[in-house]
């Protein structure tokens, strides 16, 4: 699982971030609401959102949320225990509303239940009547062409395919398919000339100083 977390306390981030990677999650984590309202959403499988944030609150990076990936699943973890903070927070889209001080294990069990709704929920594919990818077999249809993608391939073509006929830059797509700043400078075109080589050069358009896209 990809996670994101939100959380401006080193120690608490800290810890939650040791625990996840030490049940194999990958996990980024972002100290600043500024800096989380430039985050790719859409490339992680759930985000752990703290809401007293420096730079902006949590609320302002829910609301933002909502607006640029809203399948994306959220679970706040707050110290504001009062009912009005809660009641907001899962009216704004939050999945699930979990109280500091807490015990990993139960962080756990909810970000699994949060996982089991939302696969329930989630398409099996995503694209157009001309290109579509599954997202259980990994396997890309483009016209009459279908071959199966390597992981990262198809994390590539998923970003692209949430809004066909969108121009993403490269640095949008880098953290959709990487989650890291350490990417070579050439990783990104490997890639798009892998998915080319299989289905053609018309599979991902390139716009010239702008990014990529696919056709709508």
């Amino acid at each position: 699982m990809r996670v994101l977390l939100i959380e401006d306390d080193d120690m608490v981030g800290e810890a939650m971030q040791l625990a996840l990677q030490g049940v194999q999650f990958a996990v980024d984590w972002i100290r600043d609401g500024r800096r989380a309202l430039e985050a790719a959403f859409a490339s992680y499988d759930l985000v752990l959102l703290d809401l007293g944030l420096p730079g902006c609150d949590g609320i302002t990076v829910m609301q933002t949320m909502q607006r640029q990936a809203p399948l994306v699943p959220v679970l706040i973890v707050s110290a504001r225990d009062g009912l009005d903070d809660r009641i907001r927070g899962l009216d704004l889209g939050a999945d699930d509303y979990i109280l500091k001080p807490f015990d990993m294990p139960e962080l756990l069990a909810r970000m699994r239940c949060v996982q089991r709704r939302y696969r329930k929920q989630q398409p099996h594919s995503i694209g157009t009547d001309a290109i579509t990818l599954n997202l259980d077999t990994l396997y890309l249809r483009v016209g009459a062409t279908e071959a199966s993608l390597s992981p990262r391939e198809a994390a590539l073509m998923q970003a692209l395919l949430e809004r066909p006929g969108a121009i993403r830059s490269r640095e949008f797509l880098e953290a959709a398919v990487y989650h890291s700043d350490d990417v070579s400078s050439n990783a990104l075109e490997f890639l798009i000339h892998s998915i080319r080589r299989k289905f053609g050069q018309g599979a991902i358009r390139n716009v010239r100083g702008m990014g990529w896209a696919v056709a709508k």
